[in-house]
């Protein structure tokens, strides 16, 4: 055996302390990586085999991700590049319009605000998913989406002002105070 027992043992050790911190990441981030996905695809089962898929790839290379600056946004492009590389092989095998699934109930998310958001654009839906949901930067979500950051804020700036005005018809101005 190359290296003896003590070198099986420090190689056992070392995927154990890889593992553990693998697991706090994931139980630390799943549920805003999750939001991140409902709020750009508008789909609750797609999402989760998105998250699924995205955490897999990251358990993956965990040594590549671990070193991220963000390793949430990297699980949450992952999955995001999962669901795009879904829906090219999907709209080149299929010629017909499939019909949009309404998202359930989540209990994580208000459904006037769910509703509202997914009435945003898909751009405009990834920069909220992205600076709010999840909490980059905007030099992050940029470097995200591979966009400008002037781009980013100008997409949240109307994203969010769409939202207030609309949810202020909802709900009386002295409620957001």
């Amino acid at each position: 055996m190359k290296g003896g027992p003590h070198a099986l043992y420090l190689g056992v050790m070392m995927r154990d302390r890889r593992n553990r911190e693998f697991e706090q990441f994931f139980s630390s981030t799943k549920d805003q990586v999750f939001r991140v996905l409902l709020v750009v695809v508008r789909d609750r089962g797609i999402a989760e085999d998105a998250v699924s898929e995205g955490y897999t790839r990251a358990l993956a290379h965990w040594d590549v991700v671990e070193q991220h600056p963000a390793p949430s946004a990297w699980t949450a492009r992952t999955a995001l590049n999962y669901v795009r590389s879904g829906q090219r092989i999907a709209a080149r095998t299929t010629s017909q319009d499939v019909p949009e699934v309404p998202v359930s109930d989540d209990p994580l998310t208000d459904p006037e605000l769910l509703r509202r958001l997914l009435a945003l654009s898909e751009r405009q839906r990834e920069v909220v998913a992205l600076r709010v949901v999840l909490g980059l930067d905007t030099r992050q979500a940029a470097d995200f989406l591979g966009i400008a950051e002037g781009t980013i804020t100008s997409h949240l700036f109307r994203a969010l002002t769409r939202l207030q005005e609309e949810l202020s018809e909802v709900a009386p101005k002295e409620a957001w105070l």
